[in-house]
């Protein structure tokens, strides 16, 4: 990956150096003594593109116990520009922004993943509430069946102290009775089992006044609606378009279509173009006259002594087996998450498919149970008023309240 940031550096030294010679040609001398102090600045910055520049910026100032120099001391400048620009191999915003790009459907990828995490846990909540609503109802169920037990059994023994029903009546009822609160405790305890389990659901973090309250459902269990039934074409149509498991295959396969056109592009030559410009400056202190730094850089500045340059760079691989094994690769990987998103619409449309007839069925079941209650509920009512007249046993009612139940 390309660092797009620019990048600056700068360096500063000084040397001393003594040197013997074996001539008094050149420095007059025997043994000489130098120093230098320099300095060097640097500026670059790649673009997406791929092009590249560089400014740079370098000084020495060098002092020495030679005779014969032209400058003593002396101060060499130097100011330098260049640019360099692939035509092929790493040319453009993808081979230079593939990671940005992948980091970015990345992100996109992370967000559906959570967002599938908050539908699961939200799901999952919601099913426990409603799990909880229908155990509060067997809780009144179960209440309500051991009120009409103990009516039944108080009535049974009315009807034995006058004589008008066996001991065996009796007895029926006190059986009804006894697993009528054997139904309600359980009832009860599934309901307070399911009361930690929504609390656990509702915070992760142990809390002595949650874990002591009581959860009261207000909500009615909702009743099955025709609106709940859409049409399947446009049930479908909206799993298609909003289901993340679909988002996340197809931001693998987006990015894996960024990775082939990354290996097609490392199959080219590497062919880029390049230039230079730079000026340099020499002044110093002489017999005559006297010059520095500021002398100096007025020449590199104003290019007293310029340098340009110009050219262009190529440079290939024979056959790239390696780049075009990578890009056989990557075609293959891409094969298998274009089959790997179909099998998972295939699944969501599997799914979308169950969930409709899973509504369907339930919403007859659902009417189915409401005219059962209905049809026991006046069997039950028949056969209390026959026990009454004395053509039915404490037996039969006992076996409808079951049924109602």
């Amino acid at each position: 990956m390309r660092a797009f940031d620019p990048t600056v550096s700068a360096g500063f030294s000084f040397d001393r150096v003594t040197s013997p010679l074996n001539s008094l040609v050149v420095s007059g001398i025997p043994t000489t003594t130098s120093y230098a102090t320099s300095l060097s600045l640097s500026y670059a910055q790649a673009f997406t593109n791929g092009a590249s520049y560089s400014v740079s910026f370098s000084g020495l100032r060098q002092s020495t116990t030679q005779k014969n120099t032209l400058f003593n001391p002396d101060v060499t400048s130097r100011l330098s520009i260049g640019f360099n620009q692939p035509l092929l191999n790493s040319r453009g915003r993808l081979p230079n922004e593939r990671f940005m790009l992948v980091a970015r459907t990345n992100q996109t990828t992370a967000t559906e993943v959570f967002r599938q995490q908050v539908i699961t846990s939200i799901t999952t909540l919601e099913n426990a509430y409603w799990d909880l609503a229908a155990f509060q109802l067997n809780v009144q169920v179960a209440q309500d069946s051991l009120a009409a037990a103990k009516e039944l059994l108080e009535e049974n023994r009315k009807q034995e102290l006058v004589g008008t029903m066996s001991n065996l009546d009796v007895v029926t009822a006190e059986s009804q009775v006894a697993a009528s609160a054997r139904d309600l405790i359980l009832a009860q305890t599934n309901l307070e089992q399911q009361a930690t389990t929504v609390k656990q659901l509702i915070s992760k973090k142990g809390d002595a006044a949650l874990d002591a309250a009581t959860i009261v459902v207000t909500d009615r269990l909702p009743q099955p609606r025709d609106a709940d039934l859409s049409d399947m074409k446009a049930a479908l149509s909206t799993a298609q378009s909003n289901r993340p498991e679909l988002k996340e295959a197809q931001n693998n396969l987006q990015n894996q279509g960024i990775a082939i056109d990354y290996t097609r592009n490392n199959q080219l030559p590497n062919v880029g173009v390049f230039g230079l410009y730079a000026g340099s400056g020499l002044q110093g202190n002489t017999a005559l006259a006297t010059g520095g730094v500021t002398d100096s850089l007025s020449q590199a500045l104003s290019a007293a002594y310029p340098e340009t340059a110009t050219g262009l760079s190529f440079s290939a691989t024979i056959r790239n087996r390696s780049q075009q094994a990578d890009s056989a690769r990557a075609q293959l990987e891409r094969n298998q998450l274009v089959v790997g998103l179909q099998n998972t619409r295939n699944q969501v449309a599997m799914q979308v498919l169950q969930a409709r007839i899973g509504l369907i069925q339930g919403k007859s079941q659902v009417a189915a149970a409401q005219e059962a209650v209905r049809l026991a509920q006046l069997t039950l009512d028949g056969e209390r008023k026959k026990l009454e007249v004395g053509i039915s046993t404490s037996y039969n009612v006992v076996l409808r309240e079951r049924d109602l139940v």
